[in-house]
């Protein structure tokens, strides 16, 4: 019972914090109205004077109930316009004091005024500060000249507490604003790494299909001298790995849609596709080794997509730096993580079959390492190949 009465508490908390300002401070207002005239209790209330009571009657009541009223109704404006709000209450407030109204419930407005105009003021803030204090400064000489028994001290500290209010509301605003700051940077930072991620896919995608195709293309064009009969197969591997371009580019595309929902987890390669890359790679001329050891188990969309780029970006300088050299992959899937090692034997040709942006294994690095992993690529002894190294970690999901 309990745990469903906190339940309960809690989502209306959490609603009354959604809802706009203009109707919180509407719901505030009317609720100290209300108290305001609650014979329970209406006496109470901050006071400062401690003048003789004023017997009300006639016009006198009528007079009194204004003031409450100005004390009380101001506040549906304390958020949009705190400095007219806590005028209106404040003149209210002194008016009543110097008057020597009965206590009300209502004067906690001014205290509810002065914490709004500390939070939400943003211009003239030290100006409506130094008028609020001299015009206490006034009131406190009007009420010591008026015969109020309080003394220097005590003006002093119900001052000391006005100011703590006010002080409440400018660390309450500032947090606001560090809290915003915060949202937009974690924002701004958000934003700068899909950038990133989806330039590293671009280049993953573009360069490796590119390559692909070029290689082909060249093929092609060395079937057509030589083997005629065989040029159609060429051509159909530039045609499918045309599509595979397209297909993919879609995708980047339409994760990139201002649509809010996340396209990624039904449409990014996953690890079943690593076998369609070894046999691309093999449709381009290059001959590839695929070995595959352990159970392939379901892992997280990020771990089977890194683990496809991987692969992927290997043979892409397979056939860019050592074209037709054989090359060796091997995926091997642990309980907790997926160990990828691609290795093209063989010195690197003279030239490469399409320009090197250079970044493809840096952006594959940071890539593994954002998943806690690491990725090792280097030369091989006595100009042996090449070889690329990597340990995914990645639990069963």
């Amino acid at each position: 019972m309990l745990a469903s009465a906190a339940s309960r508490l809690s989502t209306a908390l959490d609603g009354w914090r959604h809802l706009p300002s203009s109707i919180k401070d509407g719901v505030l207002a009317a609720v100290l109205t209300v108290l305001a005239f609650a014979p329970t209790v209406a006496h109470i209330g901050p006071e400062i004077g401690d003048l003789p009571r004023r017997e009300t009657g006639g016009i006198g009541a009528m007079v009194g109930v204004a003031l409450t009223l100005a004390m009380c109704l101001p506040l549906v404006i304390r958020s949009r316009m705190p400095a007219v709000c806590l005028s209106v209450i404040g003149t209210a407030f002194a008016i009543g004091q110097v008057l020597s109204y009965p206590d009300t419930f209502g004067k906690i407005g001014i205290l509810l005024a002065l914490y709004a105009a500390g939070a939400h003021l943003a211009r003239f803030r030290r100006g409506l500060a130094a008028v609020l204090t001299a015009g206490y400064a006034a009131l406190t000489v009007a009420l010591h000249n008026l015969g109020s028994p309080q003394r220097f001290p005590d003006f002093l500290a119900f001052y000391l507490v006005l100011v703590v209010i006010w002080l409440a509301g400018t660390g309450m605003r500032r947090w606001r604003a560090e809290e915003a700051e915060r949202r937009r940077l974690a924002g701004e930072v958000a934003a700068a790494t899909e950038r990133a991620r989806i330039a590293r896919d671009l280049h993953d995608v573009v360069t490796h299909h590119v390559t692909a195709m070029v290689v082909q293309a060249d093929a092609a064009q060395f079937l057509l001298d030589s083997a005629p009969e065989r040029t159609g197969t060429g051509l159909r591997a530039i045609s499918d790995t045309g599509r595979r371009a397209l297909t993919e580019l879609r995708t980047l595309l339409g994760i990139l849609e201002a649509t809010g929902e996340s396209r990624t987890a039904d449409r990014t390669p996953a690890m079943g596709k690593v076998a369609d890359l070894v046999e691309q790679a093999r449709l381009s001329g290059q001959p590839v080794e695929w070995t595959e050891q352990g159970e392939q188990l379901p892992r997280s969309v990020d771990v089977e997509l890194t683990t496809y780029r991987v692969v992927q970006e290997a043979l892409t300088n397979a056939l860019k730096h050592a074209t037709g050299n054989p090359t060796k992959v091997l995926v091997r899937h642990g309980k907790d993580q997926i160990e990828v090692e691609v290795i093209t034997l063989g010195p690197a040709i003279g030239g490469t079959a399409t320009p090197s942006g250079g970044r493809g294994l840096t952006g594959l690095r940071e890539r593994v390492r954002m998943l806690g992993g690491d990725l090792i690529s280097g030369g091989l002894p006595d100009d042996g190949g090449f070889r690329v190294w990597a340990m995914i970690p990645g639990s069963p999901t």
